[in-house]
């Protein structure tokens, strides 16, 4: 099966009650990319990708599309299975996974259309259709985090991350011992998550002064060298998320014992091709880990949801979505909601979504 055209459409996602705060970038409103591949019969497949601004991760939304614009020419007329897609792509273009990942998740939803089977049969299979996801917190007031984590408890999300960082450090450990007040004895996991945006110091001085809160430090600091300084100096587990770059750091970090998990973005590993072989040297390693993304609309919540689909249950610490802080659908009928802290995987064909066209409007690049 060839690709006989590739369009590109943008489209603004704005932040409900924003900003949306880290401990590196505020956003009040996101321009999403997505693509839509059509085969030489017809078939159809979307794709998005849809970088938290400049300052997140080696990516922005910018990059996204001139590496698509720089790729697109020399697609048509390629082979969609994901791998050759893959091998193709990575020929044309040296690195950026983000915008390699739309056309790789755009042929998954093209190929399960095709042939008229899930995304998660093309991954190896579905072991639920309720995918588990997590509620993240922005940094924000000690008191109002607490009581956000009491609202998702209540709601049954079986998991927290508490974002901290880019402010004193006090303010960060008052937030997590209030969370923690909240959600004990209720069974809810606690990640708590810097974004790369505490010192060494900071994340060595939190270890130390909660030790009676089992929470797992997510990508504390900047830097794989960070990570290794404080490793044997922690009493908690620590996550690589935005340090998890490619494949070949996954390896290595799994390997090396550096790490006790990972939070992983579809679109930071390079689509759903890399993701599926990330899960299983996860499973191999007996790691958990999240299959995310950094935001984005129903059809990058889509891919997340039928890739967790798929993860042995017992490592699947959730996929992550946006659909908490954006309203609205691309696909109005089908499109992603959180209900009683999941997700329902869509059980059509390919993703499960499809893209109101119309609502998007013209694509502003087409091959």
């Amino acid at each position: 099966m060839k690709l006989r055209e590739i369009h590109i459409y943008k489209h603004d996602l704005p932040v409900v009650d924003g900003p949306y705060t880290m401990a590196n970038a505020q956003v009040w409103s996101l321009d999403t990319t997505l693509v839509r591949l059509v085969a030489e019969d017809g078939t159809e497949g979307w794709g998005e990708t849809c970088p938290v601004g400049p300052t997140y991760a080696e990516a922005h939304t910018g990059g996204a599309r001139a590496a698509l614009i720089e790729m697109a020419p020399g697609l048509i007329g390629a082979d969609l299975w994901p791998l050759a897609l893959q091998r193709r792509m990575n020929g044309l273009l040296n690195g950026h996974n983000y915008a390699k990942a739309a056309v790789d998740i755009a042929a998954h939803d093209l190929i399960g259309k095709r042939l008229g089977v899930s995304v998660a049969d093309l991954l190896g299979g579905a072991v639920t259709d309720r995918v588990p996801t997590y509620y993240s917190t922005i940094v924000g007031d000690p008191d109002e985090t607490a009581r956000i984590a009491a609202e998702v408890r209540d709601e049954g999300y079986p998991r927290i991350q508490v974002k901290v960082g880019g402010r004193p450090v006090d303010l960060d450990i008052e937030a997590i011992r209030k969370v923690w007040e909240v959600i004990r004895g209720s069974g809810m996991r606690m990640a708590v998550d810097a974004n790369r945006g505490w010192k060494t110091r900071d994340a060595l001085r939190v270890s130390r002064e909660c030790p009676d809160i089992p929470f797992i430090l997510e990508q504390p600091c900047n830097t794989v060298e960070d990570l290794r300084k404080i490793r044997p100096q922690v009493s908690h587990g620590i996550y690589m998320d935005e340090n998890s770059i490619d494949l070949n750091t996954v390896i290595s970090a799994a390997g090396t014992g550096l790490v006790d998990g990972f939070g992983m973005k579809v679109t930071r590993i390079g689509g759903l091709q890399n993701m599926r072989a990330f899960r299983d040297i996860c499973e191999a390693r007996n790691l958990p880990h999240t299959c995310d993304d950094a935001w984005g609309g129903d059809v990058i919540a889509a891919a997340c949801t039928q890739i967790a689909a798929t993860m042995r249950p017992d490592l699947c610490e959730g996929a992550w979505v946006a659909a908490s802080y954006i309203e609205g659908n691309f696909d109005p009928e089908n499109g992603i909601r959180i209900e009683g802290g999941h997700i329902r995987r869509p059980t059509g064909p390919g993703l499960g979504v499809t893209p109101d066209v119309a609502a998007l409007g013209a694509p502003i690049f087409s091959f």
